[in-house]
């Protein structure tokens, strides 16, 4: 993947760098702040090859990418600064946000930057428990102490690193900001706690507490001191405003954090997890069966931002209660994707994509390829995620589980929850029950259960298409494949896929088949059927033979970015073709002096039985010349 070009696609995608305020990046997703979200092209980037989904959740335009976000992201950035003194998206275009969105998307903006430092935290401090659990290594040596701190740092520090992340989404000086939180932090403030009750300032009775790792005295202060900043900035003279802004801020805000905004805010979010564990207390399996059950569609609607202060709160006081509840639902994620696997025995770009997508989650805790790619596409497996996910979260909610440490649900972050043996058997319980379940009840509607499958490949005709956009070909005969062969859509060189500038082709993700260097700009029909996609851009067609075979001319690497510049379709979705109807007229030196290489791979992405595809053994080919044999 080339993830330079696909960051300036992205970008131009979402309506360019002028309609851009802010850009972070979480374990799976790009989260963008737009000016206005009107802009962005969400259909091309749905369809954009690297792309699992795109979210609008928060107040952010959410591009979901999987694991290659980060080098994405990195790309992006480079030469460029998303984070100026531009407006708010609501602001710029005058649209009305509500309190609750706006707070939601100000939590977010907020903790998603500091997500792979919690996480990777989190999976440090479960490492050191286990071994120190196994007696490999003691807590009171200096190894222990010295990943003890590594693991602590960032929960510690938190006051520090929101204040930062904070002033950022708020459009006040970051760094600023995160002196306030520091300033909470401090030894000459901290040392003022052995004075007990005998603190003031100026007179005024100070009350001392701790805020290592507190999350919403800070928030409280530094949305106070985004009003004073800007208040500040429209009274001082200009050319003083680099030392008297930042310097009257401190001297208004560190005092009044310590006064009033810090212990307002502690005992709001004592008040808030009090309640939430009042609540769990008078039903654990009730409020199990909610968060175990409903989180899935929590996160997807972006909800779920407004239990990470609490949890973080919770955590450092002892534990959290619900985020093992939570952790139902991931692991009942997984096993849906684990039971799709299981059960698309036949369709091996489905099975491919099940089987990596339940190792990831597994492994790393990162299920949204499973939500965006499985799950939300086969609507008859969300009851079984619900049902799974409600039961592995009654039992933990019942027995009282808690995480010790901010961790992504993975098997290695077992060790941080507690009771352990209680958190195993009911992630076990969500895993296999949804495993079961979607075995046994299958992942797609019985109508098209008995099509075989047909609509069944999670992408299709080619990672560029959203299933719903195919239709179901009308009449497919269901009869045995015996053999099949698949015609020469082109003229010209014939190259194995293997050789192609493209992981989705050259590993054979995509399916089996061969590509073509054409000579000609002319795209024929290789088979008898029906054309079941032609995409808005002209450059890539997917065809649905008589006996059920799916398969995908995609022309040109990434031309997708030509937009249909080059290209010239003859044909519609729908349309019933002949072999060597002409389906699609391109300009090959054109889209060569465009940047972009002409190779043509031809896919058997879907067939109606497992079958063994052979490719033709000439080097050039013509129209009409056989290119692929399909023999059961």
């Amino acid at each position: 993947m080339d993830h330079k070009k696909m960051g300036d696609d992205i970008v131009r995608l979402v309506g360019g760098e002028a309609n851009i305020n802010g850009l972070v990046h979480c374990a799976t997703r790009l989260r963008f702040d737009l000016k206005d979200s009107k802009k962005a092209e969400r259909e091309t980037l749905e369809k954009h090859d690297g792309i699992i989904t795109v979210v609008e959740s928060g107040g952010q335009f959410q591009v979901v990418i999987g694991s290659n976000v980060a080098h994405v992201y990195a790309e992006i950035m480079k030469n460029r600064d998303f984070g100026g003194d531009s407006s708010s998206s609501a602001e710029s275009t005058g649209e009305k946000t509500s309190v609750l969105s706006k707070v939601f998307e100000i939590i977010s903006g907020s903790f998603s930057p500091l997500i792979p430092a919690m996480a990777g935290s989190g999976m440090l401090k479960a490492l050191l428990t286990v071994l120190t659990m196994l007696g490999w290594m003691s807590d009171t040596s200096d190894t222990y102490l010295i990943l003890s701190a590594a693991g602590n740092a960032v929960f510690y520090f938190l006051p520090i690193f929101l204040g930062i992340t904070l002033g950022m989404k708020l459009k006040a000086n970051p760094y600023v900001a995160g002196v306030i939180g520091a300033a909470l932090m401090e030894p000459n403030f901290t040392g003022l706690m052995d004075k007990g009750s005998d603190v003031s300032f100026l007179g005024i009775p100070v009350v001392m507490m701790n805020y290592s790792a507190s999350v919403f005295p800070i928030f409280i202060s530094i949305s106070i001191y985004a009003v004073l900043d800007k208040l500040l900035k429209k009274i001082i003279l200009k050319d003083l405003q680099l030392f008297l802004v930042p310097m009257i801020a401190l001297m208004i805000m560190v005092p009044l954090s310590a006064m009033a905004f810090g212990p307002f805010g502690t005992t709001v979010g004592d008040w808030i997890s009090s309640g939430v564990t009042w609540l769990i207390g008078v039903s654990g399996i009730l409020s199990g069966i909610v968060l175990g059950g409903f989180m899935t569609f929590m996160v997807v609607f972006g909800l779920h931002w407004g239990f990470t202060p609490i949890t973080i709160q919770n955590i450092g006081v002892g534990g959290d209660p619900i985020e093992a509840m939570a952790a139902a639902a991931v692991f009942a994620q997984i096993g849906v994707a684990f039971g799709i696997f299981l059960k698309s025995k036949k369709n091996k770009t489905l099975r491919t994509l099940a089987g990596s997508t339940s190792l990831t989650g597994l492994l790393a805790g990162v299920t949204e390829p499973i939500v965006y790619g499985l799950i939300l596409r086969y609507k008859r497996v969300i009851p079984i995620v619900v049902i799974a996910g409600a039961i592995g979260g009654a039992i933990n909610g019942h027995f009282g589980v808690k995480m010790t440490a901010y961790v992504f649900h993975n098997i290695f972050a077992i060790p941080v929850y507690t009771p352990t043996v209680v958190y195993v058997i009911a992630i076990a319980c969500s895993f296999a029950v949804a495993a079961v379940l979607t075995v046994m009840f299958g992942y797609e509607s019985k109508s098209k259960d008995t099509a075989s499958d047909k609509n069944e490949s999670v992408s299709n005709t080619s990672t560029e298409s959203t299933p719903e956009e195919l239709p179901v070909v009308p009449e497919a005969k269901t009869t045995e494949i015996k053999k099949e062969q698949i015609y020469s859509p082109l003229t010209g060189k014939a190259v194995a896929l293997s050789t192609i500038n493209d992981p989705a082709f050259s590993t054979g993700a995509m399916g089996k088949g061969l590509a073509i260097v054409p000579e000609i700009g002319e795209v024929v029909a290789p088979v008898d059927g029906v054309v079941t996609s032609l995409f808005p851009t002209g450059h890539a067609i997917g065809l649905t033979t008589n006996a059920g075979t799916e398969i995908l001319i995609h022309i040109g690497i990434n031309t997708v970015a030509l937009k249909g510049k080059h290209f010239n379709p003859v044909v519609q979705e729908g349309d019933i073709v002949r072999q060597g109807d002409l389906l699609i007229q391109f300009e090959i030196d054109k889209i060569k002096e465009a940047g972009y290489e002409t190779v043509t791979p031809v896919i058997v992405t879907l067939t109606q039985q497992e079958v063994d595809v052979f490719e033709t053994t000439q080097e050039h080919v013509q129209i009409n010349d056989v290119l692929l044999t399909l023999v059961v």
